[in-house]
This record gives C-alpha cells, structure tokens and sequence, in this order.
C-alpha cells in the first residue's frame, strides 16, 4: 500500500557543484528542488529526517581517491548515511510509518529497493539520531583493532570528532587505566578530559607531539586507535610498548592535505623487533559490529554508562555549511543534520 497523500510533489537535495581544489567551501554545494521520486514494485520512497556527514565526505568530492567508496558526481546529489520513515512501500514487506536506515542522505526524500534499507527498533536508542553516530568503527577499532586491554595505556588521534568522542569511552569500558587522546584546541581537550573518557590530551599546534605525548605516556604506549596518521602516528610508534596493537582507522593527515598525497613514514624494523601488531580497519569489513554497537550503546545512553557528543544543523540548507565546519574542526562529536 502507498501513502502518496501525505508526501509533497517535490523536495529539495543538495547536489556537487563543482570540485574542490582545497578547502570545502559553500559554492562547492547547490540545492536543487525536483519532484519527489514514485516508488516501483519493490522500492520503497523515505523521507528523510536526519542525515550525518563525516570527513570521507571531503574525499569523496574529488574526482578519484583512495577510499572504497563511490565518488560524488557533479550535478549530482551527494549521498551518505540518513534515517528516515518509509512513506510508501509497494510490492514490500515494509510499511509506511517504518523507521529505517539508508545510504542516499542529502535529499528530503529519496526512492531505493528495499534491499537497501535497513530497518531499525525505533525504541532501542533513546533519540533516532544516535543511529547516526560513529560508535561501530570506535567498538572496532578499540576491541577488534587495538585489543584495549585492562592496565592499558591508550592514545585516541583525532579524538575530538565522531569516532573519537565515543573511542575514549569504549577504552576506559574495556579497562584502560590511562587514555590519551589528540585534539585542535585547549577548548575541546578540556570537554574530553570532562566525561568523555581521557585523562590527557596533546593539542596540535602547542608543540612536538611526541614530546607532547611522552609527557602524557611516561609508560609508554599498549594500544594506539589512529584516525590522523602523519606525525601523531610517528610519534605513538616511537613510544609504544613491545607487543603494542596499532588501529589504524583513518587516514585525516592525508584526506585533508590539499595534495591527498601525505604519506607516514614507518621503520619496520623497529615495529619487528618490539613485536608491535599494526592493523588497517574499515567498518565493511565487520558489519557485524553495527547491531551489537546499537544495542550496547543504547543501554549506555539510557544509563548513563555512555553520552553521545554532537552537534545538530536544522534543515537540509544548512548541510554544505555542516560539512565545512566538520572539515574546519570547529565541532565535537558527531555532526548530524536534521531535515
């Protein structure tokens, strides 16, 4: 059965304008309004009502890169991870008022088989936008990637964005005893040193990281969960302990160099010789971990064991803007947009 009375005859999305050469900017975006799609046997038409946009959506606005996804087109809608509820869904065992997850965000509304939804409990997270959040790659990289032990000494990189805010929550859970973390800015070291999970914080910008880091780990490092790469990644390689395990689960150093060609230097003789594991990690590689990270996450949300940081724009106009400020570093925690 389809429920065409309750939707528009059009909506807007926000399209790639051009590519960037640098630095997002607004006049990289434009909104268009188009009709709202008709759903064939088989699909189903969601309206969209929040959308999340991550630093990959920077690389994936140039023509070609490294990451296993599919780039934006000019011309075309931008796409990413959204929650919605399905309005019509003919010839599927979906039905209108259903809350689901899916890929084609950046748009009010948008049409897709059913295959490619994802349908949610709409009473296991306290607030639907938390499925939104980045908490699958933190419980891989933390669990799955750098073993976090108890008694572990711990450095988060990036630790101040989406996955990093919920990293250093799911390291002290795991029995962490110290929880370093990096950061842009005095002001967000403070917000993660108050609940989030760190005990120290090396700030770029105020010095050496490694002299930085050596101070904050005079132990040494067990478990690096690496979102930069470059010097941060050198310098908690120069500190860790034998038997360290390294997570590598972002590359930012080098999606937001302006060449994309920043590379880390590595002596593997030294990782050989410490018996120092180092792991590249992608979330398609352990879906699994998605349904087990909603449920423990809405357990910790309702009591109280884990927050969810972030920050939300309201309406879809305000998505270009979200996206550059992310890049530009000026939010905590997730960035969502409310449609």
């Amino acid at each position: 059965m389809t429920i065409r009375s309750e939707v528009p005859t059009t909506h807007r999305e926000v399209r790639l304008a051009a590519r960037p050469t640098g630095a997002v900017t607004d006049d990289l975006f434009e909104i268009a309004e188009v009709p709202v799609p008709e759903p064939a046997p088989g699909q189903i038409l969601v309206r969209t009502t929040a959308m999340g946009v991550a630093a990959v959506m920077r690389t994936l606005m140039d023509e070609q890169s490294a990451v296993p996804m599919p780039s934006y087109e000019v011309g075309a809608p931008l796409h990413g991870s959204a929650v919605g509820e399905v309005v019509a869904a003919p010839g599927t065992d979906f039905a209108p008022g259903d809350l689901v997850e899916h890929r084609l965000g950046w748009r009010e509304f948008a049409v897709m088989d059913a295959s490619q939804a994802q349908r949610l409990e709409p009473d296991l997270l306290p607030d639907p936008g938390a499925y939104l959040s980045q908490g699958p790659t933190a419980l891989m990289g933390i669990g799955r990637g750098a073993d976090v032990r108890p008694g572990d000494t711990v450095f988060i990189t990036g630790a101040a964005g989406g996955v990093g805010s919920l990293a250093g929550q799911l390291a002290k859970q795991c029995g962490a005893v110290r929880v370093i973390g990096s950061t842009g800015s005095r002001a967000k070291a403070e917000r993660l040193m108050d609940g989030l999970g760190y005990d120290a914080v090396v700030i770029r910008g105020e010095g050496p990281i490694l002299d930085q880091l050596r101070k904050a780990a005079p132990d040494g490092v067990d478990a690096l969960f690496d979102n930069v790469g470059g010097e941060q990644l050198q310098a908690a390689l120069a500190l860790a302990n034998r038997g360290a395990r390294i997570a590598i689960v972002g590359a930012l150093a080098a999606q937001m160099s302006a060449t994309e060609t920043a590379t880390t230097e590595i002596d593997t003789l030294s990782l050989l010789s410490r018996g120092i594991t180092l792991r590249g990690m992608a979330l398609f590689d352990h879906l699994d971990l998605i349904s087990e990270w909603n449920r423990q996450f809405g357990q910790g949300l309702r009591d109280g064991t884990l927050t969810f940081p972030h920050v939300r724009f309201q309406g879809i106009e305000q998505a270009p803007r979200a996206l550059r400020e992310l890049t530009e570093g000026r939010h905590l925690g997730a960035v969502l947009v409310d449609l």
